[in-house]
């Protein structure tokens, strides 16, 4: 207890700097303001923000994009009471009660608890990193090759079982990204692997690329296509501050909302987004009047909105300790750590501790930074609310196109990133979800390297991933990992699941 409270205290020193507070700032701003516009998100934003952290420090730009990934959930909430439209997909749920109470006038409490719950959510959160952070940092320094091989076997099975729609297609996916991480040249011979003669190929292919385009420029299709409605609130928003009965009522559900997407936000794939869908869940079940919900009750917006945050912030967890990526967004932050010469992992904690507690300690900041952000900032944000997304996606566009020519100086990332547009658009019309490819292609390289590493070690004998008696763990990550995928293709389990997704 005594190193976790000395270890917080060098990561306030780090982010308490005029510097670190300025870009914890920044990134808040800009994750309410893409949280606020529906059609943005948070992933293409930090893709098209990535060439802009060459040129600060580590700690600074992993601050700055950290807050963007976890301010967008504030400021989905805000689009979703107000516009009935999610900003984010963990605002979907919000969407229910939260623009009913606006539309019987109490548009500024669904506000406010969804930025207190949030905030309380986001402070709990910041703890539950900083405790299981140091035992996790342990256990993962008993790790050999094998069994970080394993593990991310056990990753990408989560993230196939936690996708939306059909296992098969997201094993697809899942195999795709993998296939795209092995274009360029080979680890150990240097060959050119399924470059097809493109000298530009030779490299690999930069994930920037590929989440820009599977991302950002497919959403965009998919937005154009749809006619444009929002019902924008036109009455008054009212007090921000909750009445007392309100409150009462929200305590229980902030707290088991917390709960529940602190734990979902640790596993790959999907586990963010579940949060809010489980918690409302439970809500409703446990509400003595279950009808009351979809017509404005509080309780479906103060526990999903405090999971959604709970969620995002305790997803940092298997990126920090065990430098494997839950889901997109956090993909994206392995290669903002990989262009500053971080290898994300365990070691981090020993050689980078500034960094590490001092992301850890900007969470807490942020949180309390978006709480005095948001409230008061409101009445702007319906301002930007009425602007049309057909003026909106041009200079989205274009940030995109300059943000992917700024990183390598090469047109043929742009032609390339366009190109993954129109493939991510025609994966979302076939029902394919991309989150599993882009995962498979950022662990495809690290999963390469590893299972070399661990047949070399054992002289070509396979079996080592299933050693009970000498690799255990990775034995033990591995029988995980087929019982889950078992598991998902059983009839029963299969309608539950569709079912689930579906509501």
């Amino acid at each position: 207890m005594m190193d976790m409270f000395s270890n917080l205290a060098l990561g306030f020193g780090v982010a308490l700097t005029i510097k670190n507070l300025g870009l914890c700032f920044l990134g808040c701003m800009i994750g309410t303001l893409i949280g606020v516009l529906p059609g943005v998100g948070p992933i293409a934003t930090i893709a098209m923000l990535l060439p802009i952290t060459f040129g600060l420090d580590p700690v600074g730009a992993l601050i700055m994009l950290a807050g963007i990934y976890y301010g967008a959930q504030y400021g989905g909430s805000t689009t979703a009471i107000l516009v009935n439209i999610p900003g984010e997909a963990t605002s979907v749920v919000t969407v229910l009660d939260g623009h009913q109470m606006a539309r019987n006038g109490r548009a500024g409490a669904a506000l406010g608890i969804s930025a207190i719950g949030s905030f309380f959510a986001g402070s709990v959160a910041t703890l539950v990193i900083a405790a299981l952070a140091t035992p996790l940092t342990r256990v993962a320094l008993l790790f050999g090759p094998a069994e970080y091989f394993s593990l991310m076997v056990m990753g990408l099975i989560f993230a196939v079982v936690l996708a939306r729609g059909s296992v098969v297609k997201a094993i697809a996916m899942v195999l795709c990204g993998l296939m795209l991480s092995t274009v360029g040249q080979d680890l150990e011979t240097g060959a050119d692997r399924m470059t097809f003669a493109w000298p530009e190929l030779s490299d690999g292919i930069d994930f920037a690329t590929i989440a820009m385009g599977m991302f950002g420029f497919a959403e965009i299709l998919r937005n154009l296509e749809n006619p444009e409605t929002r019902d924008v609130l036109k009455s008054r928003i009212g007090s921000l501050l909750p009445n007392w009965s309100e409150l009462k009522q929200s305590i229980a559900p902030v707290l088991r909302g917390t709960s529940i997407g602190a734990a979902l936000g640790i596993l790959p794939g999907n586990g963010a987004v579940l949060g809010p869908f489980a918690s409302y869940t439970m809500e409703k079940k446990l509400a003595k009047d279950p009808s009351r919900f979809g017509k404005g009750a509080i309780e479906g917006v103060a526990g999903p909105e405090s999971a959604n945050n709970a969620g995002a912030q305790t997803s940092f967890i298997p990126l920090l300790t065990l430098g494997i990526p839950p889901n997109a967004v956090m993909a994206l932050m392995v290669g903002a750590m990989t262009i500053h010469g971080i290898v994300p992992g365990p070691q981090v904690m020993e050689k980078r501790p500034d960094l590490f507690w001092g992301m850890i300690a900007s969470m807490w900041i942020g949180n309390l930074m978006l709480l005095i952000i948001n409230l008061p900032m409101i009445g702007i944000w319906v301002k930007l609310l009425k602007v049309p997304y057909r003026m909106l996606f041009p200079s989205i566009l274009m940030f995109c196109c300059i943000g992917i020519y700024s990183v390598n100086n090469n047109p043929f990332d742009v032609m390339i990133t366009a190109f993954f547009g129109l493939v991510g658009y025609a994966f979302i019309k076939m029902g394919f979800e991309v989150a599993p490819l882009l995962l498979g292609f950022v662990l495809g390289k690290l999963m390469e390297e590893y299972l070399r590493r661990s047949i070399l070690m054992s002289r070509g004998d396979w079996s080592v991933f299933v050693d009970v008696v000498n690799r255990p763990i990775s034995a033990g990550l591995i029988a995980i990992a087929v019982l889950m995928l078992l598991i998902s293709f059983l009839p029963a389990i299969t309608k539950k699941r569709d079912t689930v997704f579906v509501e």
